[in-house]
């Protein structure tokens, strides 16, 4: 079964973007090899806040790979290259995860991150701890989220950027229901 992996940078005091979705402040590191991660998947699951960062970026199109955005407000006739979804986020998230191909790649947003969790549908959580302090912006992960015990299975200090990416398995509690089936 394909896994879906909240994939994202995060400030060291927990913000995914500033207070006006900025991420100016993401360092890129030369030693990251952006290729071989992209590489590991082929499918973007995004929320509408990041979808918009996307298009200002003019970076909406991820060549290779299919993009479905979860927004209640955004019109699929308006944004022909992505599928847009306006409800039954986890019933989606689990037919994709029994397709084959290669994992999901949750991309940023921390509503869309928090729903998924709480549905028991997150994976790994995949973070790239940027040196740097916000004080303020966008949580990785909304106060409504369950307490979630972690795993850690990976991690790396790139030391040109002080760049620390920790990899964390989510622990699923014994007999826990099936995913999207509360």
């Amino acid at each position: 079964m394909r896994r879906v992996r909240y994939r994202v940078a995060v400030s060291l005091d927990g913000y995914i973007a500033g207070p006006k979705g900025e991420a100016d402040w993401i360092i890129m590191d030369p030693e990251i090899d952006f290729a071989s991660i992209f590489n590991q998947f082929d499918t973007l699951l995004v929320g509408r806040g990041t979808f918009e960062v996307m298009l200002r970026a003019r970076n909406a199109a991820i060549p290779g790979m299919k993009m479905f955005v979860f927004s209640r407000t955004l019109q699929q006739s308006d944004y022909p290259d992505v599928t847009i979804l306006s409800e039954n986020s986890a019933k989606t998230v689990s037919s994709l995860r029994k397709k084959p191909g290669k994992d999901l790649w949750l991309f940023g947003g921390s509503s869309l991150f928090s729903s998924l969790l709480n549905e028991g549908l997150v994976d790994t959580i995949e973070v790239a701890v940027i040196p740097v302090l916000l004080g303020g912006g966008i949580p990785l992960v909304l106060p409504s989220a369950p307490q979630t015990k972690l795993k850690l299975i990976g991690h790396k200090l790139y030391e040109t950027t002080g760049i620390v990416s920790l990899e964390y398995a989510i622990r699923k509690p014994r007999g826990k229901r099936p995913p999207g089936k509360r």
